[in-house]
């Protein structure tokens, strides 16, 4: 029989080899819990056995509301352990979309922070959930709730067996917002998460050893916070959960007092760091520090330039997708890079980079593949063997999968001769904001669903902060008025707070293109000058 890869292969690895290493979460005040691999792989097993008593069964889906901390790590493996399947949740999103997403993915339990009970109170009468575990530190929930540590206290984990799973069954789901409509539905195998923890271990991908300490910033609901804890468990490194405190001084905090020395988090998180650094450049000791890897959007080669030189912090670019597990390219300077301009390496550096072993990619434009000449643009393709093959349940996206395998990111890029990879652009009209996704086409729908508003155009316009925020052109209907506060507070109940827009510019007509749809790049050149 062939050696399966699964995710209890890592679980008792993790338990086995490396029980010792710690283990550190962030408390609400501040303070830390510890304990290590051991109690974690204990503790996700008597999880297992809890599920199972209650009904859940493999193939079931078992949804997580949480946030980065030592409880959400123990269902990461708990959960697939017997073959059931994980699936986070984002907490940022709408009530809305977390109503369509636990609906389609027909999830069964949900694992729950106490401290977004509220959040769960907005859509919990619209989905069919048989279970609600809360997380709570005082077991003090309502009657129709149980508490996570009493259920897993009742186990024994000697009790629990392996069971033989088929590593191509699956082990984790997560959904994509980054499409346009509703979110949709990748589904990661045992397989797919094993061989992807492999490639992020290796030394042109992640490079993580047993002698690290990480501190993922990027949430465990965003792709399975970028595969860090599973890579992690595996190569032993101690893990620290930020918990709820991922402001910049915290942070920094946690860094000097837990000698982190490897982080990951998108844009946003790093130019808050470097403004706090700049502030009060002497007052954290982040030697220890050897690397913060970026994605989920573009880095300024500028501020890959500051956090080196006037902080000796080194920054990675990173790319990859919901569909991609995630990890696809990491930028490094190649051999004979380190004769070029400090300008001309930073700006190597801040590329998306080379794919990283066993991911292939390739650009394709409307006559055919482009060639890697740092110039040439194309829709890029890529394929893996943790790349998905198609999305939960939707059928009608099957375009974007080709039978060998390859699939279409919707991303628009640039390659050069090194094979390192630049997004020129997205051939959707998405916008990044934060590293999360707005979908444009969505926000127009919600804005011309006031009674006033005729039209609607969202456009991405520049922010400092965020890298990108949406700009909504509108055309107001007849006679009537509608003001920039008005269509604020209108979509308060639509959408996220954090996808409305920053500006509402009224126009008389938005310009459109020769098959009838709104010219976006007119847009775009007719308002190039907002920024936020």
């Amino acid at each position: 029989m062939d050696f399966p890869l699964t995710l209890n292969t890592i679980l008792s690895r993790a338990e086995t080899i490396h029980g010792e290493r710690e283990l550190a979460t962030r408390l609400p005040d501040k303070s830390w819990r510890r304990y290590n691999y051991r109690a974690m792989a204990q503790r996700a097993k008597c999880l297992a056995l809890a599920l199972g008593r209650l009904g859940v069964e493999p193939g079931d889906r078992v949804a997580t509301l949480c946030w980065n901390h030592y409880r959400h790590f123990e269902a990461y493996f708990g959960v697939p352990a017997f073959g059931a399947v994980l699936h986070t949740l984002n907490l940022r999103l709408h009530a809305d979309d977390l109503v369509h997403i636990v609906n389609e993915a027909e999830d069964k339990v949900l694992i729950v922070d106490e401290s977004l009970l509220p959040l769960l109170a907005q859509f919990r009468g619209r989905v069919k959930l048989e279970h609600v575990i809360a997380i709570s530190d005082d077991g003090k929930l309502p009657a129709d709730m149980l508490d996570y540590e009493t259920i897993i206290g009742k186990e024994d984990e000697n009790e629990f067996t392996y069971p033989e799973i088929d590593e191509n069954r699956a082990a984790s789901m997560c959904y994509t917002s980054g499409t346009i409509g509703k979110p949709k539905g990748v589904v990661y195998s045992h397989r797919a998460i094993a061989t992807h923890t492999l490639g992020a271990a290796l030394t042109c991908s992640f490079e993580i050893w047993e002698s690290d300490c990480i501190l993922p910033v990027v949430p465990m609901f965003h792709v399975n916070c970028w595969g860090l804890p599973y890579v992690a468990a595996m190569m032993g490194s101690k893990l620290v959960f930020p918990g709820t405190h991922t402001d910049a001084e915290s942070l920094l905090d946690a860094y000097e007092q837990e000698q982190v020395t490897i982080s990951a988090g998108v844009p946003t998180v790093w130019l808050a760091m470097l403004e706090k650094l700049d502030d009060d450049p002497k007052r954290y000791d982040l030697s220890a520090l050897r690397k913060m890897f970026v994605g989920g959007a573009a880095v300024p080669p500028s501020t890959m330039q500051a956090f080196q030189e006037r902080h000796n912090l080194t920054m990675v670019a990173a790319w990859g997708m919901t569909e991609t597990t995630p990890i696809g390219t990491v930028s490094y300077l190649r051999p004979g890079q380190e004769t070029d301009s400090s300008e001309e390496q930073f700006a190597s550096r801040s590329r998306q980079g080379s794919p990283v072993p066993f991911v292939e990619i390739r650009a394709r434009g409307d006559e055919g593949l482009v060639p890697w000449d740092g110039e040439a643009m194309g829709e890029l393709e890529v394929r893996g063997p943790w790349i998905a093959s198609s999305y939960y349940e939707r059928p009608e996206t099957d375009d974007r999968f080709t039978e060998d395998g390859w699939f279409r990111t919707g991303d628009v890029v640039s390659i050069d001769a090194r094979g390192a990879m630049k997004i020129e652009d997205r051939a959707k009209d998405l916008i990044k904001s934060g590293g999360e996704w707005i979908s444009s086409v969505d926000l127009e729908n919600k804005i011309m669903g006031h009674p006033a508003v005729a039209e609607a155009a969202v456009i991405a316009m520049s922010h400092a902060k965020w890298g990108e925020r949406p700009l909504a052109a509108v055309v107001i209907r007849g006679d009537q008025s509608v003001s920039s506060d008005e269509l604020h507070e209108f979509l308060i109940s639509q959408v996220a707070k954090w996808w409305i827009p920053d500006l509402f510019e009224f126009i008389d007509e938005i310009p459109k293109t020769g098959a009838g749809k709104f010219d976006k790049v007119a847009l775009r050149k007719l308002f190039d000058d907002r920024q936020t």
